[in-house]
């Protein structure tokens, strides 16, 4: 199992999935797309986004959360989303977690956002959301940050 285990519930705009493969690349984490994606893993924009980077990066498409629990029974979950109170700082990250982030337009489903292990990143007051990108970015160097490379 890698350091680290980014999961992208349903995403659906390709550039930000080839970029998020690229950042999984360059700091060794593994990347599990699950459910519906609402692109080809073949499209032009997708692969453009990941550049040459797709070979390096430890990828898994899973059918759905379910089946990922079942592969990691073990594994601690920790889902990302605008809808609570708690801060991804909060965390104490350890080898082998899952840091889950839903899709672009709705993010994650009711039943992901009221886990007791769902966090939020600080945002100022009226604003919707950052980009997922650059969700996945914060929360996995912070990981990092936490417990190295």
């Amino acid at each position: 199992m890698a350091k680290l285990n980014i999961v992208l519930y349903e995403p659906e705009i390709p550039q930000n999935t080839g970029n998020i493969a690229r950042l999984c690349a360059c700091c060794g984490a593994s990347l599990y797309l699950v459910g519906k994606l609402g692109f080809s893993l073949s499209s032009k924009y997708t692969k453009r986004a990941g550049l040459d980077y797709w070979d390096s990066v430890d990828l898994h498409k899973i059918d759905s959360m379910d089946e990922l629990y079942k592969e990691f029974p073990n594994g601690t979950f920790y889902y990302l989303t605008t809808k609570t109170d708690k801060l991804y700082t909060e965390i104490e990250f350890k080898e082998g977690d899952f840091i889950v982030f839903g899709p672009e337009t709705r993010g994650l489903p009711e039943k992901y956002v009221k886990d007791e292990n769902a966090r939020t990143i600080p945002m100022m007051e009226g604003q919707r959301s950052l980009n997922l990108s650059n969700s996945v970015a914060i929360v996995a160097y912070e990981a990092i940050r936490q417990n190295g490379l």
